[in-house]
């Protein structure tokens, strides 16, 4: 690529590289097999193609029992089956959250038992389950309580759990210290003392839960339950795994890939009553995407954590009344649009504060006033704007922070979080290497920047000196049409650990540029030397370096655009626009 290019200073500073996909002498594309090349490029080997140019349940489940106590949470629920108990399922208020409970809330049903949701209040409760509330579940009939998408660090409430003679069963996916907590079972991939485990520690927690779900019909079967019984169909709850997956920005890689590979075909049958009247609310006509379940539909299920009532999405993922789905679609659409003002309003606070900071290796704000619900969505555009790890705290009256992190590659927050955990720096804290969540008190804030600081410091300057935009194919602008997407697309579905095609396009000159959207796009036509146009957006990016090279780029001068080659479809003919991430002048 660099022989191609030779860009090793863009406009937004960084290096262009490489990442294999091979071009011919005038940078076009090689019309060999393009999905081979991207497959290569990321890092399948040559004899395990076949199995990722079509990835398959089948070629990637592993067996559920490498993982701990999966087989003794398989029984005990087994047996809440067989002896028709009641059960709670105790879920995150997230999209993770929120997927799991469905989905464990639907297999039950389909095995006879009517679980319970139980889904915490953000603000009232925070995250994670209560003694309190684990308590109040026991005294109110339930046998057994199942936690979903939290419970790893749940350390006091599941001692009083255990005290109230309720038994627990956790499935999680967040980092585990090397003591857990009481439970009768704890099913995470991330436990320290896990083996084979271990290599499935990149899924959502409802990937776990469907795992689980796996392991108890088999354990059902063993029983002879289903003698003159239907076995569910495990597959047809592949929606909500997707879903859940790419909301909760897991790694697409093996079963993951294969998760949301299988789950977008079975999303497109419009099973699911709720996922089918939130796909109406999103205002979506075709078939939803893997884009479309990080941006459409996963932020209007977390509306309802963040800024509505906590068992919203639930609720619709497991109702069977199509009246009472739409109603609450249409709830959480307007929730969704009530999220965004109110993050607006956040982030120019937090970037203000954040250019005081613009030294640090962890960028840590904090302010009162701040609503909890969207911090780390404001954490997630703070570090994509500054290119380091960032985390923002929301403090109430009483000097108590409730934050929210998102890191970069090759940066573990959520190790990190552990540590000034069991520092005495935080009141609780848990999470992944990509994200965490934090409690702490006002007067501790400084202590623990200082702390990231000592320990991350040096990961993140050599993670942001390896920072590099990886391309994968050079085009004319002509080439950024829709038959290059299709043919990109077939390497898909693309997220986390899974990147989607960058395309180069270029030479071009800029014949027009604009400022759209309360988000600051900047809107684009570009020509290339042939004549031929291309519509391009770069999102967020007016008051950036790079959204003021653009708007301002003379005719004289051309640029090489680099980004997302995506298929436009509002008009009434599909075309072929690029989501610019960088450009470089060509001369």
């Amino acid at each position: 690529m660099s022989v191609v290019l030779n860009i090793q200073r863009s406009i937004t500073g960084q290096p262009w590289h490489w990442r294999g996909l091979a071009s011919d002498s005038r940078g076009g594309l090689v019309p060999d097999d393009l999905v081979t090349q991207l497959l290569l490029a990321r890092g399948v080997p040559r004899e395990e193609l076949d199995m990722h140019k079509a990835p398959s349940i089948r070629a990637f489940m592993p067996d559920p029992s490498i993982f701990r106590d999966m087989d003794k949470a398989a029984e005990r629920l087994a047996d809440a089956i067989e002896k028709r108990e009641q059960v709670a399922i105790f879920g995150d208020y997230d999209v993770d959250g929120a997927t799991s409970a469905a989905l464990l809330i639907l297999l039950l049903r389909d095995l006879g038992l009517e679980a319970r949701p139980y889904i915490p209040d953000r603000l009232m409760e925070g995250y994670g389950p209560s003694g309190e509330a684990l308590v109040r579940l026991k005294g109110e009939g339930a046998s057994l309580i199942v936690t979903v998408d939290c419970g790893a660090q749940a350390f006091e409430a599941l001692e009083m759990a255990r005290d109230a003679g309720a038994e627990v069963i956790v499935v999680d996916h967040h980092k585990c210290t090397t003591e857990l907590p009481v439970a009768l079972a704890l099913v995470n991939p991330n436990r320290l003392d896990e083996e084979e485990g271990a290599a499935h520690g990149h899924l959502a927690a409802v990937g776990v839960a469907w795992l689980l779900g796996a392991a108890l019909i088999r354990t059902l079967r063993a029983r002879g339950w289903f003698a003159n019984r239907a076995e569910p169909k495990l597959l047809d709850l592949l929606d909500i795994v997707a879903l859940g997956t790419v909301a909760d920005v897991a790694a697409l890689r093996g079963l993951n890939r294969a998760f949301v590979a299988q789950g977008l075909k079975v999303m497109a049958q419009r099973r699911n009553i709720g996922l089918n009247a939130l796909i109406e609310a999103s205002r979506l006509k075709r078939a939803p995407t893997c884009t479309d379940l990080g941006f459409a539909l996963g932020p209007r299920i977390n509306a309802g954590g963040r800024v509505g009532r906590s068992d919203l999405g639930v609720r619709l993922l497991t109702t069977r009344d199509p009246e009472e789905a739409r109603i609450i679609a249409e709830e959480l659409d307007l929730l969704n649009e009530e999220r965004r003002a109110i993050e607006a309003g956040v982030q120019a606070e937090a970037e203000e504060i954040s250019l005081l900071k613009a030294n640090h290796s962890v960028v840590v704000v904090a302010s009162k006033g701040w609503h909890p619900g969207v911090i780390g969505i404001v954490a997630g555009r703070l570090k994509e704007k500054l290119g380091r790890p960032a985390i923002v705290i929301a403090l109430d009256e009483d000097g108590v922070g409730k934050g929210s992190g998102r890191s970069i590659p090759g940066v573990d927050l959520g190790a990190a979080v552990l540590a000034a955990k069991d520092a005495g720096l935080l009141q609780a804290g848990g999470g992944h290497a990509m994200a965490c969540g934090v409690t702490i008190d006002a007067d501790k804030v400084d202590a623990f920047v200082a702390f990231l600081e000592e320990r991350l410091g040096e990961r993140v300057t050599q993670a942001m000196g390896e920072r590099a935009l990886l391309l994968d194919a050079v085009v004319a602008p002509g080439g950024v049409c829709p038959d290059l997407v299709n043919a990109m697309e077939v390497g898909g579905p693309y997220g986390m650990g899974w990147p989607a095609p960058r395309v180069v396009a270029g030479p071009v000159t800029v014949i027009k540029a604009d400022v759209v959207g309360s988000g600051g796009h900047v809107r684009l036509i570009v020509s290339g030397p042939d004549g031929r146009s291309l519509k391009a957006v770069a999102f967020r990016q007016a008051d950036t370096e790079l959204g003021a090279a653009l708007l301002s780029a003379p005719r004289h001068r051309k640029l090489w655009l680099a980004g997302r080659a995506r298929i436009d479809d509002w008009g009434s003919r599909p075309a072929a626009e690029l989501h610019v991430e960088d450009a470089a002048w060509a001369d």
